[in-house]
């Protein structure tokens, strides 16, 4: 077992509750606010080629054929008029939703939606932690107009974006949608290229924040390198977006912004310190481990011969000495990517929720969660999670309440530092935790998309492990030390 003592965990439990300021006035995030939610959805990956006649059909030579009047039919067609294509012309209103180890089609973008705007409540803003776009859509349009150019493909990728902001527009009103992009938010599906941040920059900020935040900054950094920063009206809060998977090894997205980016971040967070604002950390890609792939390699042992990282080493560690400069400043971080429910420990007092993806490209169950947060810290205090359960409903229903699962309160910082040794000395919390990260499907399946569930205890050391060790060397050495 790693050794990582109890007293570490209580230091850190208390790290995580402390050092919040108190704003002023009669804004959230001010002495006397009520508690509110908030909504995070992660990874809606939608794919326009999924013909609602085919919900489950994979996308290959073999279906372009039927695929062809589908797709023309959008390509000639504004965004706003695609709902009408996908429903009347097509005449499938009640098609079903994708099946496991495939894109968002429309019927599941559309449930997801609607499930959302159910439970928006009074909230003052919705969270969405990248991947709005399905994988290889411009590859694809390739597929299906070999004689187009690279330049038309980038103008349907565009209209796609377009179409799904304007769908979560219209489900969530006039509350602002405040996003990180990920790596299928471009035209190279390897991070936000700077030709696709220049495209998209202003529907962006127009569509999905609404107008909220300073147009010129937000537009300029997002230009920049698909990060920026909003302070919402009303809140004692700034909302740092930023770029992480172009911090990813190998990486061939322009480096040249990363620099930037840190040296951006930095004076953000000392801005937001001064001023006694709170800070969310809106990222895709974390920062650790991929424990995917790092879960498909122990042997019988359960020992592991490398470790796949999320990040390249160089540039979490210039991350990690920014942030925890500022461990009462950063009330939360949110993130997604790896389409599971998760959490992982960044630093003292410093927690990352990651929220599971609405696709279920690797076979996770669609999902989301509302978070509860304090009004005065701004802090979340739970969450409630949401998923579909796609091998009995075709509709989003609640999944489990984190304080009653794991009969946790308090900020939730706190209690994820609490839960994380409970996860290996509660045989209980354990099983939940294990039947929570794939937001429900626990079914073997041979894909090789996720050829590493259900985790077991041969492979359960890599998840649990990729919690609490953000370093490379350290998560390699606790996971073949358990």
């Amino acid at each position: 077992m790693p050794q990582l003592s109890r007293r570490s965990f209580l230091e850190l439990a208390s790290l995580a509750g402390a050092g919040f300021l108190s704003g002023c006035g009669g804004a959230i995030g001010s002495a006397g606010s009520d508690n509110f939610s908030v909504p995070v959805f992660s990874d809606v990956h939608f794919q326009p080629y999924i013909n609602p006649l085919l919900p489950n059909a994979t996308l290959n030579m073999d279906t372009v054929p039927a695929n062809q009047l589908l797709v023309a039919q959008l390509d000639a067609a504004d965004p706003s008029d695609w709902p009408a294509i996908f429903e009347g012309a097509l005449n499938m209103t009640n098609s079903a939703p994708s099946a496991l180890n495939t894109d968002t089609n429309y019927a599941l973008f559309t449930l997801a939606l609607a499930s959302i705007k159910q439970n928006l409540g009074t909230s003052p803003a919705v969270l969405f932690t990248g991947d709005f776009l399905g994988h290889g859509l411009d590859l694809l349009y390739m597929v299906y107009f070999p004689k187009k150019t690279a330049a038309d493909a980038a103008a349907f990728v565009d209209k796609t974006l377009t179409f799904v902001l304007q769908q979560i527009r219209a489900a969530v009103g006039a509350i602002p949608v405040y996003f990180a992009l990920g790596n299928c938010d471009s035209y190279t599906n390897s991070g936000p290229d700077s030709t696709f941040l220049a495209s998209n920059a202003q529907q962006l900020y127009t569509l999905a924040l609404n107008g909220s935040g300073n147009q010129a900054d937000v537009i300029s950094t997002i230009k920049n390198g698909g990060y920026y920063s909003v302070e919402p009206a009303g809140m004692n809060l700034t909302i740092i977006a930023l770029n992480t998977f172009a911090l990813s090894p190998g990486n061939t997205v322009e480096q040249t912004m990363i620099p930037d980016q840190f040296s951006w971040l930095g004076a953000q967070l000392a801005e937001a310190s001064t001023a006694g604002k709170k800070v969310w950390l809106l990222m895709h890609a974390p920062p650790g481990a991929v424990e995917s792939t790092t879960g498909q390699q122990p042997n019988d042992s359960g020992q592991i011969a490398a470790a796949t990282m999320m990040w390249a080493e160089n540039y979490q560690e210039q991350f990690m000495g920014i942030i925890e400069q500022y461990p009462g400043v950063i009330a939360m971080s949110f993130a997604g990517h790896t389409h599971m429910d998760e959490f992982r420990l960044m630093s003292p007092g410093i927690a990352l929720a990651i929220t599971a993806g609405i696709s279920p490209y690797f076979g996770n169950y669609p999902a989301y969660k509302i978070f509860t947060l304090d009004g005065v810290s701004l802090a979340p205090t739970d969450y409630s999670a949401v998923n579909c359960n796609l091998a009995t409903s075709a509709a989003f229903g609640n999944y489990y309440t984190f304080s009653q699962a794991y009969e946790l309160e308090g900020p939730l910082a706190t209690s994820f530092a609490e839960l994380y040794p409970a996860l290996i000395e509660s045989n209980a919390a354990m099983l939940q935790y294990q039947g929570a990260f794939f937001s429900g499907n626990n079914a073997v399946n041979p894909s090789t998309k996720m050829s590493w569930n259900p985790i077991t205890s041969t492979n359960w050391p890599v998840y649990w492990c990729g919690i609490g060790y953000m370093d490379e060397t350290e998560f390699f050495a606790a996971v073949n030390a358990f």
